[in-house]
């Protein structure tokens, strides 16, 4: 029965890759693969589920195979399925099959027809893997795939300033989300000493077995793992990014937004719930966290006059409710309201522009003022802020500029005196002397090598923030972004279970794309001339072969699963050791940092309002 789970999971993959070559124009032949995968796999996944209720419900395991293996480290493949798993497949593959029936017509003569089918296929692989991964690491594989599909259909309108902007936006609190992860899975390495599966903390004995003397470790996992949830569920202080990713089309923003991805945070909290559910101080935290963003978010929601953020904070709301019922240990009953949740939150995005229609005609024609208004029994000075509040969205944007975003920025404004000589001058003589003293390590004095792990890893945040801040030279930008991974695994490499091998195992793919996306800029600098930060430039429009390069190159480097360094960025943090708190916190904030300023060079680049006059150019805001 668990070798079926595999046709399940590599099906909707199959369908990506079959819809990459189907012509253009042909939208008879794209939508026809689209449907046929997910419409075959709703199909057999739903008389898999009456021969799995007919053996009793069991809970499958399958360690499906080994990616990377040294004598201390395990990356494998796991896939697990019971009944959150069975929850979220159907509720997945009838919403996408649903939605992908509704943008046959609404996506009709859209340019990019082929474009959103084959990323709603590909997120909807993605997907697939995240609710049937039995680890964390097979988890992280679709984590990483959910969240640049996210990008690429929320800035679906590439020709368009703010839907561009928001997707890098967005983008930028999952890479928060995605360090919370990784972050989870290196104290889940030092807790356990091995990568365990999801089947193996169901066993509760084996848990508290290594929660007892490291109750620290525990209460850290579990709050970088809701660090992760809140992020990628968009709970308090990141509510704001769901409003700003509907500038997509309406389909993808309801089995997005509306559906399935802003529920893979309840997901990770569900799989993870019996590592964190016996310290009650977390399951207060979580609890209030929820109850918290259900009352901000519902305010807010009663004041939007946009009908697509008014859903989407009544959404935010609901997953609030939710995240207390986990916290609570109502699985049964989270189960059934992300069900209700995604299905309604569906339904009210894919009808809401028929909805403005009717209201607006109504408006017209038949107004009639409302004869019985509800009275408050708030004071009016209160009720006046409370209302401006729920206006500005209680300042959560700005929020996260003041305290995140602009300290950073002002850190590396800083170091404008950096220039592309003095990097070289100075950072790769450094890292040649660094090169050579990790080779000699064995003969350095221990408290020497103790030291230059952070010293290399704040080498590294430097670097990577000039190259987040940096608002002229793009090949400068991404050279030094390329650097920076360079510089975190010397950082890695002085400590003493590390192998060389390893590090070329990171570096590989890092490098390959470093000399591609360099040759790319090269390129489209001797035919475009002008290729700085400072403004979107739209060249996908004319250059579309190096933009799908350079795309390519931006994954490969910021750790996509399609080439080394994916594995390489887990094996880093495993060679992180305990104690090692701030070589952990360089090295994650370097990766958060490195993640956004590579796609900012290909959003600025290559996507956004094109910089020549001789073509369309779209207003600001729809």
């Amino acid at each position: 029965m668990a070798s079926v789970l595999q046709i399940f999971i590599f099906l909707p993959l199959i369908g990506f890759l079959l819809s990459l070559t189907h012509p253009e124009r042909d939208e008879t032949r794209i939508t026809r693969t689209a449907l046929a995968t997910v419409g075959a796999h709703l199909l057999g996944f739903v008389l898999f589920l009456f021969y799995w209720a007919w053996h009793g419900f069991p809970s499958l395991d399958l360690k499906d195979f080994i990616v990377f293996q040294t004598g201390s480290y395990e990356f494998y493949i796991d896939f697990l399925f019971d009944r959150i798993t069975a929850t979220y497949v159907f509720v997945g593959a009838f919403l996408t099959l649903m939605v992908l029936l509704y943008s046959r017509r609404y996506m009709h003569r859209e340019p990019g027809y082929k474009r959103f089918f084959s990323t709603v296929l590909f997120f909807y692989a993605g997907y697939n893997m995240v609710v049937f991964s039995g680890n964390m690491e097979t988890m992280f594989t679709g984590w990483e795939v959910l969240g640049i599909t996210s990008f690429l259909l929320i800035a679906f309108y590439r020709d368009r300033y703010l839907p561009v902007k928001n997707a890098v936006k967005v983008f930028s609190i999952y890479r928060i989300g995605d360090v919370g992860l990784l972050l989870a899975m290196w104290a889940m390495h030092h807790l356990f000493h091995a990568n365990v599966s999801f089947h193996m903390l169901q066993n509760r004995d084996f848990v508290l077995e290594h929660l007892q003397p490291h109750a620290f470790g525990g209460l850290f996992i579990s709050m970088m793992i809701l660090l992760a949830a809140a992020a990628k569920s968009a709970q308090l202080p990141f509510s704001s990014w769901l409003p700003r990713a509907m500038e997509g089309p309406t389909p993808s923003s309801a089995i997005f937004y509306g559906s399935l991805s802003v529920h893979i945070g309840v997901f990770l909290l569900l799989r993870t719930a019996p590592l964190w559910r016996g310290e009650p101080w977390v399951c207060a935290v979580i609890g209030l966290l929820g109850f918290s963003t259900s009352v901000v978010a519902t305010v807010i929601a009663r004041s939007q006059s946009a009908i697509k953020s008014q859903i989407a904070y009544a959404s935010i709301a609901q997953i609030g409710l939710i995240f207390i019922e986990i916290a609570a240990g109502l699985d049964t009953l989270a189960l059934v309201h992300f069900a209700g949740n995604a299905f309604l939150r569906t339904y009210q995005l894919l009808v809401s522009p028929s909805v403005v229609t009717y209201l607006i005609r109504e408006q017209f024609y038949n107004f009639v003022p409302r004869q019985h208004q509800a009275t408050w029994r708030l004071p009016k000075k209160l009720m006046y802020s409370l209302y401006m509040l729920s206006v500005r969205e209680f300042d959560l944007d700005a929020f996260m500029y003041r305290r995140l975003w602009n300290p950073m920025k002002s850190l590396g404004r800083r170091l404008d005196f950096l220039s592309f000589w003095r990097v070289l001058g100075f950072f790769v003589p450094v890292y040649l002397l660094g090169g050579f003293l990790a080779y000699r390590r064995d003969a350095l004095p221990v408290g020497v090598v103790q030291a230059l792990p952070v010293v290399f890893s704040t080498m590294a945040a430097i670097l990577v923030l000039k190259s987040f801040t940096e608002r002229k030279h793009a090949r400068m930008t991404w050279l030094l972004a390329i650097m920076t991974h360079f510089w975190i695994a010397l950082a890695t490499s002085f400590n003493a279970s590390f192998d060389f091998a390893e590090s070329y195992v990171y570096l590989s793919g890092v490098a390959l794309a470093g000399l591609v996306g360099f040759l790319c800029l090269r390129r489209l600098k001797e035919l475009e001339g002008d290729i700085h930060l400072d403004h979107f430039h739209g060249h996908c429009r004319q250059h579309p072969r190096i933009a799908f390069v350079f795309l390519l190159c931006c994954l490969c480097a910021t750790g996509f699963p399609i080439s080394p360094t994916f594995v390489g960025e887990d094996l880093i943090f495993a060679h992180i050791e305990e104690g090692q708190i701030g070589l952990a916190f360089l090295t994650s904030f370097s990766f958060i940092l490195v993640g956004l300023s590579i796609i900012r060079i290909y959003a600025r680049v290559f996507l956004g309002p094109h910089a020549k006059s001789v073509y369309e150019v779209a207003y600001k805001s729809s």
